[in-house]
């Protein structure tokens, strides 16, 4: 057995014994293959602990930058309470459609609300609203703009509010400063936001499972 077929082993025989997958997530995922979705979206593991986590956080107020077919929207809107509120930012009219019915399927429509366009053109107008400060921000887009996503959450969160930025290792190639793929030189761009920032402290860890190797950042805004 090869390492990457241990890895989706061990994380099949988690999402069985622990109950990740339920068929509102597995009809999420049927949905946007259907579509000719990317099969990019979060784990099942990782979903929870994106749920896990904005219960943690006490969040009434998610900010999320890439939906993709809503399968991580899912996951975190479940940790709102009924007033809550969640604001998900998709570049794709084809991958919001497809996002939408899901989150409704979900039973999630009336605590979500997904914005199309580049997310560069919807973060400014979103802060032009001047809305209440997100608890969290999950930053799962385009990687060469992470830090613009990163910079964009500080102005619309709180001190207390957690930014969490998935896929940072990219393959292990993070470690290349020379590597001038953008998504590469955006990751590191966004740690080194993360690392010098005086408003944030934060960390990063490797992972693997059904997703391949990869990781994800977490950064605490300060006061």
């Amino acid at each position: 057995m090869s390492d990457e077929q241990l890895w989706e082993s061990v994380d099949g025989y988690f999402e069985e014994e622990l109950g990740l997958r339920d068929e509102v997530l597995t009809d999420a995922l049927r949905e946007s293959a259907a579509a000719g979705l990317p099969p990019i979206s979060v784990s099942a593991g990782q979903g929870r602990l994106l749920q896990l986590l904005a219960e943690i956080q006490g969040a009434r107020r998610i900010l999320e930058i890439g939906t993709l077919g809503g399968y991580s929207t899912i996951c975190l809107a479940r940790a709102l309470p009924e007033d809550g509120r969640l604001v998900t930012l998709e570049y794709s009219r084809k991958h919001a459609d497809v996002a939408e019915r899901n989150i409704a399927r979900a039973g999630l429509d009336k605590v979500v609300e997904v914005r199309v366009g580049e997310a560069l053109t919807s973060l400014p107008l979103l802060a032009d609203e001047n809305p209440p400060p997100f608890d969290l921000v999950f930053i799962d887009a385009d990687k060469a703009n992470n830090p613009h996503y990163v910079e964009w959450a500080l102005k619309l969160t709180r001190a207390g509010s957690l930014i969490i930025v998935d896929n940072v290792v990219r393959g292990g190639r993070v470690l290349d400063a020379d590597d001038p793929a953008p998504d590469v030189q955006g990751t590191r761009a966004a740690l080194h936001l993360i690392a010098t920032h005086p408003r944030l402290t934060g960390t990063a860890l490797q992972t693997v499972g059904t997703k391949g190797y990869d990781g994800f950042a977490l950064a605490r805004v300060l006061a």
